[in-house]
């Protein structure tokens, strides 16, 4: 199986200058676990904030969600990987970075992400096809 063949296309972007406490409103509302962070320019790249980057880095540490930016706390790079990746490399990369989320890019462009999530719903997919 590939990654283009599960990959979710929604993907949902925040400003880099967005507070925490929008990250975590918007993620509130749409039910979701994690945001791409926009690059400031050009020269700059996507990020991710995830709500476990919010529960340790600034819940937990006793910061105020509506004073730091989404930048500040988020990672980058994405990982990003080809959507004809095997999903067997995808769960090996997941594995050894700890990370529940590979993005499927094509130059600079996301296309999709990959989530924990999607690669369980595919592994059912792929046994219902009797694979």
């Amino acid at each position: 199986m590939k990654a283009k063949e599960i990959m979710n296309r929604k993907i949902e972007y925040i400003k880099f200058d967005a507070t925490v406490y929008d990250a975590i409103e918007k993620m509130v509302d749409k039910r979701i676990r994690s945001l791409v962070v926009k690059p400031r320019d050009e020269q700059d790249v996507y990020g991710i904030i995830t709500v476990r980057d919010i529960v340790f880095r600034v819940i937990g540490k006793g910061l105020d969600p509506q004073k730091i930016k989404v930048d500040e706390t988020a990672s980058k790079p994405l990982v990003c990987v080809d959507k004809d990746m095997d999903i067997e490399h995808i769960i090996s990369m997941m594995e050894k970075f700890n990370i529940a989320r590979i993005f499927i890019c094509e130059k600079k462009k996301i296309l999709g992400v990959v989530a924990l999530l999607d690669v369980m719903a595919g592994s059912l997919i792929e046994r219902a096809k009797g694979g």
